[in-house]
């Protein structure tokens, strides 16, 4: 399907065309009762979703009609993306082969808030608001002071988070115009999400899933095709990225970053195919931001003020969704939560990894971006269980991160596996393996106030179900599961690859 790359540069070579937009324009007491909440759709389906009881009803939270932009309200901002050959800060024309107009303008804008197409939120409905549940069940069980909350995001279609970034980007896509859209994925969670928005506006979706996912998660693939998907496993000999790869390695396990390059190849060797990203980018930070939005008001609702925020972090969408409206609320002085971010073991970008510009995929294709990296051909072993094996982390987490706004962590799977266990059997939902990071890192704070007595409220963000992960339960009861030691020969190999930028 696609031709040759002409140049190291091409995915940021601008087909053709005029633009609209100048270059200025851019630049109560919690009460203990749970009761069922039946949800009207406007196409006369409903559904019942279990929500916390108050005094101040959280049936009351609306959905966000705005999504919230971090960078409006930050001291310092962010380092710009670079273009990699003249190393200047990204324009509007070198992406518009990769993204629509509007999706270009959200991720260089510096506006507070950004309205949400009311199409947009007709769809959210399916779904949203999430519930905000209390893990009584899980404190009882570690016998802790500690309050528990948790953002369940498993709700949406896709069973994860990212829906609510592939709603949007894919109607941004369809009022341009555009018919199909590429785009890579690991666990298969973003994947599965972008075929069920393309089959809603009727785009075609073609999909390069992680080989070692692939082969490990067939329902996922199955998923996405069900919703008419076209799935190739990663590296592939479609591209000229992947038989590169295959060339140096047949057995190549894949990675997020050669699937990127694949992705990226596809969508800049085809004027009608654009390019869909589900995680690093503003703009998917930028959608995520509905949960804490509504998780604020939710919170707020039943009279509580978290202590301690806490999400797993791979590419960072899911913790910034959570995490930035908090953020906000901290800068402005109204509350003053710790904000920890956990990421695996295996794949610890932010607690090991180089604040330094580097690729986003493993070809080089992509503008540079200054983020927390491991190297843009670091490849995770691939019995890591989980879709956290990206090498970078998102520009934005990292910038917020060097701020001192945040805290990380690195946690290896097996105490995560442990804690997801505890969680499923306490409380019934059987986690994604990426949650289960946030999982172990709350059990470990819910642990520490049982020592201490602290009364803590912890925040945290449950961004999936696991119900087409379960043979990575089954390698954890089987005890076959152990924990990668993270080899820093590999990442300081990996990390030499990277462009130098004074």
């Amino acid at each position: 399907m696609a031709k040759s790359i002409p140049s190291a540069f091409s995915p940021l070579v601008s087909r053709s065309g005029t633009h609209k937009r100048s270059e200025e324009q851019w630049f109560g007491k919690f009460s203990q009762k749970t009761k069922l909440i039946h949800l009207k759709f406007p196409s006369g389906y409903g559904v019942r979703a279990r929500a916390i009881s108050s005094t101040a009803d959280v049936r009351a939270v609306e959905i966000p009609r705005q999504w919230y932009n971090l960078v409006a309200d930050l001291p310092i901002k962010p380092p710009p993306a670079l273009h990699p050959k003249t190393l200047q800060p990204i324009k509007h024309e070198d992406l518009s082969p990769l993204f629509p107009d509007e999706l270009i303008m959200q991720e260089v804008s510096n506006d507070q808030f950004i309205d949400i197409p009311p199409e947009v939120i007709d769809i959210y409905r399916l779904w949203r608001p999430t519930p905000l549940i209390r893990a009584k069940r899980l404190e009882k069980l570690l016998d802790t002071p500690a309050k528990i909350y948790y953002k369940y995001e498993g709700v949406s279609p896709a069973g994860s988070h990212k829906p609510n970034t592939a709603v949007p980007q894919v109607w941004y896509n369809a009022q341009q115009g555009i018919k199909n859209v590429a785009t890579e994925t690991g666990a298969g969670q973003w994947g599965s999400s972008l075929a069920f928005a393309c089959s809603l506006f009727g785009l075609n979706c073609e999909v390069w899933q992680v080989r070692a996912s692939y082969d490990q998660k067939p329902y996922r693939k199955l998923m996405m095709q069900t919703w008419g998907a076209k799935v190739h496993p990663s590296p592939s000999s479609i591209t000229e990225a992947g038989r590169k790869i295959l060339q140096m390695d047949p057995s190549s396990p894949g990675s997020l970053g050669i699937a990127i390059s694949e992705a990226v190849e596809v969508a800049v060797t085809n004027a009608d195919t654009k390019y869909c990203l589900g995680s690093v980018l503003n703009h998917v930070l930028l959608h995520q931001t509905v949960i804490g939005e509504e998780c604020i008001k939710q919170m707020e609702a039943i009279g509580e003020t978290p202590d301690v925020i806490i999400g797993c972090t791979g590419g960072g969408s899911n913790f910034a969704g959570l995490a930035f409206p908090f953020i906000r609320e901290k800068l402005n002085g109204k509350i003053n939560p710790v904000i920890r971010a956990v990421e695996p073991a295996a794949c610890p970008s932010l607690t090991k990894g180089v604040y330094t510009y580097d690729y986003g995929d493993t070809a080089g294709m992509t503008p540079l971006m200054k983020m927390h990296t491991l190297g843009h051909d670091f490849i995770p072993d691939p019995i890591h269980a989980g879709g956290l094996r990206y090498h970078g982390m998102a520009p934005l987490i990292s910038h917020v991160y060097e701020l001192g706004f945040m805290e990380a962590l690195s946690i290896p799977q097996t105490e995560c596996f442990e804690g997801a266990i505890k969680f499923a059997r306490s409380e019934g939902l059987i986690p994604a393996p990426e949650p289960t990071h946030a999982i172990a890192a709350t059990i470990r704070e819910a642990c520490h106030c049982r020592e201490t007595g602290e009364e803590k409220v912890i925040l945290m963000a449950m961004c999936g179900h696991g119900h087409f992960d379960l043979p990575a339960y089954e390698k954890y009861l089987q005890g076959k599961m152990v924990d990668l030691s993270f080899e820093d020969e590999k990442m300081h190999a990996s990390l030499a690859k990277v462009p130098q930028i004074a």
